[in-house]
């Protein structure tokens, strides 16, 4: 309850620096979608904090991440964090620090701004139910050497996946999928930026439905 209270109190003292984030402030913009289709760039995380305000954080990965400098070894933290509403929007940040939580706010704000929307669907031969549980059509994404294949899956499947893709899909509102990946999977970092690569071609991709509507 702490937690909800204290972000809605931050949304409201939020004082915009960018057109678009006055614009959500003053409810001329009530949607993200309005935002991507008029290609409007989000510069504020307290935009999507305000347009989507059920929004979940989970952390994927913490690594320590060390550099040579004249004075010597320095460490710092770098971390993962995914962002999503577990309905059609998701994104992905990273973020570096010498503290833990410090590293992880950096990356939650950075996910924040990454945030797009997943195109779902029933996209799955075995089933043409029509729901939104899978996806439309298969994607494919890739990052480094890692390449990451989703395939739609009929109702009642479940994510057929390792558990950071698991993680991933849950949070972007993906029920039942098939999962393939090739390459160094364990990189994790790699193979976490692959899987949001996949999941916004959803959306990049016209379908003959689009031109239909």
């Amino acid at each position: 309850m702490e937690e909800g209270s204290s972000k809605v109190s931050k949304v409201e003292e939020w004082v915009p620096r960018t057109k678009v984030g006055r614009m959500v402030l003053e409810g001329k913009i009530s949607s993200l979608e309005e935002i991507f289709a008029n290609g409007m760039k989000i510069s504020e995380p307290e935009i999507v904090d305000t347009l989507v305000p059920n929004l979940e954080e989970e952390v994927l990965h913490i690594s320590i991440v060390q550099r040579q400098t004249d004075a010597g070894e320095r460490s710092r933290f770098k971390a993962i964090v995914a962002v999503g509403n577990r309905d059609g929007y998701f994104g992905i940040g990273s973020g570096k620090a010498t503290q833990v939580r410090t590293a992880i706010e950096k990356a939650a704000r950075d996910a924040r701004l990454n945030i797009t929307v997943i195109r779902r669907g029933c996209g799955s031969w075995e089933c043409g139910c029509g729901q939104p549980h899978s996806l439309p059509f298969q994607v494919t994404g890739k990052c480094g050497a890692v390449k990451v294949k989703i395939i739609p899956g009929p109702r009642g499947l479940g994510l057929v996946a390792g558990e950071v893709a698991k993680a991933i899909l849950r949070l972007a509102g993906i029920k039942d999928c098939w999962t393939r990946s090739y390459g160094p999977t364990r990189t994790v970092p790699s193979f976490t930026y692959a899987v949001f690569d996949a999941l916004k071609k959803t959306y990049e991709v016209v379908t003959p439905l689009d031109w239909a509507r």
